[in-house]
């Protein structure tokens, strides 16, 4: 039986809570503003290296940042 999961994020709350725009945050991380929405969206996975990026501009730690949810069937 395999189980199935969905990579997701809290960068909306994480972002607001810097009071920064996605444009400021794409900035910090040295992507478009079209990336942090489809990362927030859930419609982009972020490599490794970008999701520590972000977390770390945003001042969290990975696993605060991004998670897994258990789809269930």
């Amino acid at each position: 039986m395999s189980e199935e999961y969905r990579f997701r994020n809290r960068m909306k709350v994480a972002r607001a809570e810097k009071n920064l725009s996605q444009e400021a945050l794409a900035a910090m991380a040295g992507v478009t503003r079209q990336t942090i929405g489809a990362i927030e969206t859930g419609q982009y996975c972020p490599s490794a290296k970008l999701a520590l990026i972000l977390a770390g501009k945003l001042g969290k730690r990975f696993e605060e940042l991004f998670y897994l949810e258990e789809v269930k069937p």
